[in-house]
This record gives C-alpha cells, sequence and structure tokens, in this order.
C-alpha cells in the first residue's frame, strides 16, 4: 500500500471513530447527569423529579430529530440556530433546578463547532461557558440564595476566554485538516494521472522498441550493403577489369604476368576486406595508418593499377577522427576512385582532405568524361548509381553532407563534408 492509501485510510478511520463518539457522548452524559441527579435523594438533596424527567425526555428527543437523525445536518443555517440554541435552553433548564447536569451541558461546546459557523460559534461557546459557570456553583437556587451572581458572571467570563481560545485553536486544527485532505485528494488524483500516463509511456516504450528495432534491422542491411560494395565489388570488378585486359593481350607474356598479379593482388585484398566486414571492424587500411596515410595508400594502388595519376593533397591541423568518420571518408575516396575507373575515363585525379575546425572535407576530382547528376540512372535513381546513393547514405548517416558537381565533357567534383569529430568523441 502507498503512503498516500495509508494516510486516507488513516484519515477514515479518525473520522468514523470522531463521527461515532459525536453522536454517542451526548446521551451518554445525559444519562450519566440523570443517574447522578436522581440518586440526590440518598443524601437528602431535593430533585424536581417531573421537571428533571420531562426536560431530559425533551433534549434526548430534540437531539434524536436534529443531531443522530441528521434531519437538521444538511438545512440552511438558521434551522441549524434553531436546533442550537432550543438545545442550550433546555440545557440552561436542567442545570438551573440539577447541577450536575453540567456534565450534559458540556456538549454545548463541541455541537457549537459542528453546527455553527463563524462568530455564531463563538457566541454559542459563551453560551455554553456561561450555563457550565452555573453549575459549577450549584445551580441557578443556590445563586439566588447565596447572591453568588457576580461570582458567576466571573467564572462564565473566564469560561468564555478559555472556550474561545479552544476554538481558535480548533478553528486552526480544522482547517489544517481540510488542507490535509485536500492536498490527500490531489495527491491521489495526481497518482491516478501518474498511472495511467506510466501505463501509457510503457505502451509508447514498447512501440519505439520495435520501431528501433526495425529501424537497427534496416540500417544495418544498408551498412552492409555499402561494406559489400565498397570492398567485394570494387575488388571484384577491379579483378574483372585485370582479367579482361589479361585477355585482350594474352599473347604478349610479361603483360599478362603484371595483370594475373594485380589480379591476384586484388583478389587477396577483398577477400581480406570481406572478413573485416563481418567482423564490423575498420577497413584494414586504417587498422594501422592515419587517415591521410590510408587514403594516400589507396590512391597510390589505384594508381598503379590503372595507370591514372592520383595524388593527395593534405591541408589544416590532421589529426585523428572517429573512427566512423574516417571509415566514410576512406570508403568515400575508394568509391569515388572505382567510379573514375568504371566511367570517367579521366587522364588524372587529384585529391584533397581538407581538415578544418569544426569540419573535415574530401574532395576528389578527375578531368573525365563527366556526366549529368540529375539524370535517371538503370536503377531509377535520380541521384546517382548505387555506389553514389551509399556514399551519400552514408556521409548523411553521420550528419555530414555530399556534393557532385559534374557535366559532360568537364570532369566530375565531389566533395564529402563530415563533422571533425576527435577520436574518442561521441
Amino acid at each position: 500500500m502507498s503512503i498516500e492509501a495509508e494516510l486516507r485510510a488513516e484519515f477514515d478511520r479518525w473520522e468514523r471513530k470522531e463521527d461515532t463518539a459525536f453522536k454517542v457522548v451526548p446521551y451518554v452524559l445525559l444519562a450519566v447527569s440523570l443517574t447522578i441527579t436522581l440518586l440526590q435523594p440518598l443524601w437528602d438533596a431535593p430533585v424536581q423529579l417531573t421537571a428533571v424527567l420531562g426536560l431530559s425526555a425533551a433534549a434526548a428527543l430534540w437531539m434524536l430529530w436534529f443531531h443522530t437523525l441528521r434531519w437538521g445536518r444538511n438545512r440552511n443555517r438558521a434551522l441549524l440556530v434553531v436546533y442550537y440554541v432550543v438545545l442550550l435552553a433546555l440545557t440552561a433548564g436542567l442545570v438551573a433546578i440539577a447541577p450536575w447536569y453540567g456534565f450534559f451541558a458540556w456538549i454545548g461546546y463541541p455541537q457549537a463547532i459542528q453546527y455553527l459557523k463563524g462568530r455564531w460559534s463563538y457566541a454559542g461557546a459563551a453560551g455554553t461557558a456561561m450555563i457550565s459557570a452555573m453549575a459549577f456553583l450549584g445551580g441557578a437556587a443556590n445563586i439566588h440564595e447565596n447572591r453568588l451572581w457576580g461570582a458567576w458572571v466571573a467564572v462564565g467570563l473566564v469560561s468564555t476566554l478559555l472556550a474561545v481560545v479552544l476554538f481558535y485553536f480548533t478553528e486552526l486544527a480544522d482547517h489544517r485538516n481540510a488542507r490535509q485532505k485536500q492536498a490527500l485528494a490531489q495527491l491521489h488524483e495526481a497518482n491516478l494521472k501518474l498511472e495511467a500516463a506510466l501505463e501509457e509511456n510503457a505502451g509508447l516504450h514498447a512501440q519505439l522498441l520495435v520501431q528501433a528495432r526495425e529501424a537497427g534491422v534496416v540500417d544495418e542491411r544498408q551498412r552492409m550493403a555499402r561494406e559489400i560494395h565498397d570492398t567485394l565489388a570494387q575488388g571484384l570488378a577491379g579483378i574483372l577489369t585485370q582479367l579482361q585486359a589479361a585477355e585482350r593481350v594474352l599473347d604478349e607474356r610479361p603483360a599478362l604476368r603484371r595483370h594475373l598479379g594485380n589480379a591476384m593482388g586484388l583478389a587477396r585484398e577483398s577477400l581480406t576486406e570481406a572478413r573485416r566486414t563481418v567482423h564490423a571492424v575498420e577497413p584494414a587500411v586504417l587498422a594501422e595508418a592515419r587517415l591521410p596515410d590510408a587514403i594516400a595508400d589507396v590512391a597510390r594502388r589505384w594508381a598503379e593499377v590503372n595507370d591514372i595519376p592520383a595524388a593527395l593533397t593534405t591541408t589544416g591541423d590532421a589529426r585523428p577522427m572517429h573512427a566512423e568518420v574516417e571509415v566514410a571518408l576512406l570508403r568515400t575516396a575508394q568509391e569515388a576512385l572505382a567510379n573514375v575507373a568504371k566511367h570517367a575515363r579521366a587522364s588524372r585525379v587529384g585529391l584533397t582532405l581538407s581538415y578544418m575546425e569544426d569540419l573535415v572535407t574530401l574532395d576528389v576530382r578527375d578531368d573525365g568524361t563527366g556526366f549529368d547528376p540529375n539524370a535517371k540512372r538503370v536503377n531509377g535513381s535520380g541521384t546517382g548509381g548505387f555506389g553514389l546513393a551509399g556514399m551519400r547514405q552514408r556521409v548523411q548517416r553521420l550528419a555530414g553532407r555530399l556534393e557532385i558537381e559534374s557535366e559532360p565533357g568537364a570532369g566530375t567534383a565531389i566533395s564529402a563534408t563530415l563533422p571533425a569529430i576527435p577520436a574518442g568523441g561521441d
């Protein structure tokens, strides 16, 4: 059970106990007062039996009608004032003829708090205090006989003062209890809303987990497709090119040996890259070299294989980047060079790796045949073939951008810009 529920249950228990006591105590005090009064003849004290019994019965019926049956609890304020004034008059009559009814007179205090509001409750307390002072001094007959009117007024005023102070603190306690009950009600409502929100969040969390798994599967498929294209496809395409060249110069033994050697070298590199891709680690060329050295090595080997000059220029403060940034730039260089070899018929390629404060950029330019970047491809793409789409996806995945400038007969320039996330950064 929550703390809020325990507090509400405790409040409910106290309210039930108070309500029961408020119902029963007046009758108990009336019975005690009547019993003691009826026993007075045993010590030779006179009792006005008819008046005592009549007034006691009237008080009991009056309380039963208003107090116990609560006929007047929800009525208007004027009716409640009438109930209290009549009850106070009956109590005063009983105390005047039988002082032991001072016990019963005490009920005037709690009933003033219960049925009267504002200044009326203090007036009820004053009236009850004067009646109690009469009982304390032995009743109206004793006060008249011994001329105790001054003492009665003094005792009544002191009792009234004490009653007013008691009522003031009781009112403060009632206000505090009301605020606590209101706070508990608000807390209960807030807990209900929180439980509903938690249930809704649990459903949303489960839905987000499903969507995240689905998105992860799609992203991993795209990543594997890019990896395979950037490694196996490029390597196998190079092998095919070398074997085709070997076929054309089959009668020239030295050239054949060179092409076949290049083909075997590419096959070995492709196999190594395939294994590394399966194990989801960074490219082999980055495992033991910095990014400028790795791109320069890729350009050098590409130039040797394709007999096309390719040079890398590095500007800015070359520094280690996050592994994914370096892999993306290296793959971009590989894919761009592969496209030059397959399509451009270029005579020269230039690569520029630029380190800036917040960005790192790789530019690959060739003087080949060029193409229209906006033209539809065989695969239906309006942004280039799979190689260009793979480069774009890889760069955009890291919040970068890929720009392609080309036109037929004017060469091609590819620029990949990524955030300069340092090694070990997020």
